[in-house]
């Protein structure tokens, strides 16, 4: 629609509107200025190993060995190794959705079982500890916890967080895995806790995370994960399947690594200021839609409204609006605002779109400008 010189605003990137920060680049292209263009161990070097071993102890209260590190072709990868890692046939893998796309067909591919723990906008997305406690089977082998959330974007609070690993813990064929990739980008005074610095999780947890969203560095494909303990051979499992996959990342991103998690506070706090404005911004917007109910975002740039209420109604130009990937093609093709059908997400994710705030203050404006009109004029 745009190479036809259609007006459309894109509410569907999971990704940030910001480009990676400077001094992250600048260390890349010296890199490569240098020479780095070699083959390095599979797992990083072991100065990005260690710088990962840093940032988890000083931010996270994570403590784990720059052995115990494996950095990989983004945090989507890195799960996909985890997964491969530790889950056989017929084992189930225990989440709370909605949930992010990829988490279920990943679980398949292991040859796991994807089990949901279904929530849905009136808890806010969360899940609780009771609800954890009754959907773990003698054939639970992982728990997945991905807070801040996509698509929600709410988030556990460190009690919830607690409560959630006080059941856990009580499970010992259970590992965690704590996909942390929005942890930087939190909203209202909300702060992150990692289950990996609760004591009786420490060594049940593997952490996911990476540049891509808090560091703008979707494209770079760097993520990494970290165990400790017992859990530290699926690192080193990682590693070996790695090896056999596609090797390292990139040699001359893991000096852009170490800068973005030692250097690079202050570009992210940046990024994050002007995330929570735009939040506040988009759910104020969005609670004007009629018809339409929408938590707060405590997290990610994400909200993930219920458009419900429109099912069995037509659109201004005729079109029956069934679901929501019919309300999301009747809503481009007639006021050009993409969002992204909540389908595939799960849960109740059928009854909800996804739209991203990672756009402009003005954009998001006249986006959901037109989303207000055009339902308010559904019939």
């Amino acid at each position: 629609m745009k190479a036809e010189g259609r007006d459309v605003i894109g509410f569907g990137a999971g990704e940030p509107d910001f480009t990676t920060p400077d001094p992250i680049c600048a260390a890349a292209i010296e890199a490569l200025r240098s020479g780095m263009t070699k083959y390095v161990p599979v797992p990083g070097t072991p100065a990005a190993r260690q710088a990962v071993a840093d940032k988890l102890a000083r931010d996270n209260n994570i403590m784990c060995a720059p052995q115990d590190v494996i950095i990989s072709n983004g945090g989507k990868f890195s799960l996909y190794l985890a997964l491969q890692a530790m889950v056989n046939p017929g084992d189930e893998v225990l989440m709370p959705t909605p949930a992010w796309v990829s988490y279920k067909p990943m679980t398949e591919l292991a040859g796991g079982i994807f089990v949901e723990i279904p929530t849905t906008s009136a808890s806010q997305f969360l899940a609780t500890a009771k609800q954890f406690e009754d959907a773990i089977t003698p054939q639970t082998r992982v728990v997945i916890l991905n807070s801040p959330s996509n698509p929600c974007g709410t988030m556990y609070s460190a009690d919830e967080t607690r409560a959630i690993c006080n059941v856990l813990s009580r499970h010992d064929n259970i590992t965690l895995i704590s996909d942390e990739i929005y942890e930087q980008l939190v909203y209202g005074g909300r702060s992150h806790l990692s289950p990996a610095s609760i004591d009786s999780m420490r060594d049940r947890t593997i952490t996911i995370n990476g540049l891509s969203k808090a560091f703008a560095a979707t494209g770079w494909r760097v993520g990494y994960a970290a165990a400790s303990g017992r859990s530290a051979a699926v690192i080193k499992a990682m590693s070996k399947l790695q090896s056999q996959m596609t090797s390292s990342v990139a040699s001359f991103t893991l000096p852009a690594l170490t800068v973005a998690l030692e250097s690079c506070q202050a570009e992210v706090a940046q990024m994050r200021s002007a995330f929570e404005v735009r939040a506040e911004l988009m759910h104020q917007l969005v609670s004007a839609w009629p018809g339409v109910s929408c938590p707060s975002p405590m997290g990610a740039f994400y909200v993930f409204p219920d458009i419900s209420s429109t099912f069995g109604q037509t659109s201004p130009d005729g079109r029956l609006i069934e679901n929501a990937g019919t309300f999301a093609e009747a809503l481009l093709e007639e006021t050009g605002a993409a969002v992204v059908p909540g389908d595939d997400f799960l849960g109740c994710g059928p009854n909800h779109v996804r739209l991203s705030f990672a756009l402009s203050d003005a954009a998001i404006k006249d986006g959901c400008g037109r989303i207000e009109k055009w339902l308010g004029e559904l019939s």
